[in-house]
């Protein structure tokens, strides 16, 4: 999974024309893009949705938080759509994920679901005291597929006045992407990068997310269709990735009792093999 597009949960015009793009999830947003009093009609225009969609598209709804006390009813009219999974904002820890993957495990039962086949992505770092969270993710529920990390909000939360000048983010938001990114790995579930909110600098856009991919994250939150293409071709291979990656696999099979093999005047380990399979998307 490359790219995660977010549309709002209350209008299925966008809903309908993201599902005609090519992006390999849809988030369908009851949070952030629905004013208060249209959430309880989102919800019911979410599980039309829902139902109604034959896309290849993995479908994920992003709830509301947990502390705004709506969470479940959130859950509870949109699990009868099946979504292939969850995503919970401003989560402090393991413990929100435990606490949704309770629920989960009621409404999926209800709904005819298999029971625990419902993923977990939450937006990891949208305020101060989440960061202190990103450790106890790791082992916390097999529901958890995904850490995301979040500026806009985290910005709100830190009472800065500006997160970013000539394109690159300041130290505050560096710190919780990187420490985002550990955690996900620590946790071996997906690092998703932060949206990307200049949405007509494509060139930006395309220029960040290599750099996403080449820290070590795996997808990218997306806020407009447009942004789509220029994500997924940003994380797939380059020519002269696959070539190294096909050179060291080919170097290990022949060499299957080698720990450590010279390559193009270079070492290489069983380190380079776990990454040459994760480039060419190997088990």
């Amino acid at each position: 999974m490359r790219s995660m597009l977010f549309v709002p949960g209350d209008s299925p015009r966008k809903f309908e024309k993201a599902s005609e793009g090519k992006a390999d999830a849809l988030i369908i947003d009851l949070e952030d893009s629905v004013v208060t009093d249209k959430k309880p009609e989102a919800r019911g225009l979410t599980l039309a949705m829902l139902k109604g969609s034959r896309g290849p598209h993995q479908l994920y709804v992003r709830v509301n938080a947990l502390d705004t006390g709506v969470t479940l009813t959130d859950l509870a009219a949109v699990m009868p759509g099946k979504p292939d999974g969850i995503v919970l904002p401003k989560s402090q820890g393991g413990d929100d994920v435990r606490h949704v993957a309770t629920w989960l495990e009621a409404l999926e039962a209800a709904a005819g679901i298999a029971v625990g086949t419902t993923r977990i992505v939450c937006v990891a770092t949208e305020t101060a005291g989440s960061i202190f969270g990103l450790g106890s993710y790791e082992g916390c529920s097999p529901r958890l597929a995904g850490l995301m990390w979040g500026a806009e909000d985290l910005s709100a939360s830190l009472g800065a006045t500006e997160k970013a000048s000539g394109g690159v983010f300041h130290s505050p938001y560096r710190l919780a992407r990187d420490l985002c990114l550990m955690a996900a790995a620590a946790a071996e579930v997906a690092p998703i990068d932060t949206v990307y909110t200049d949405i007509d600098n494509l060139a930006g856009l395309e220029q960040e997310t290599r750099a996403a991919r080449r820290d070590g994250f795996s997808a990218k939150a997306l806020i407009h269709p447009k942004h789509v293409d220029v994500v997924n071709a940003a994380f797939a291979p380059t020519d002269a990735e696959r070539t190294w990656a096909e050179k060291v696999i080919a170097a290990f099979a022949s060499n299957p009792n080698s720990g450590t093999l010279r390559l193009d005047g270079q070492m290489i380990d069983k380190p380079h093999l776990r990454a040459a399979k994760k480039i060419l998307g190997q088990p």
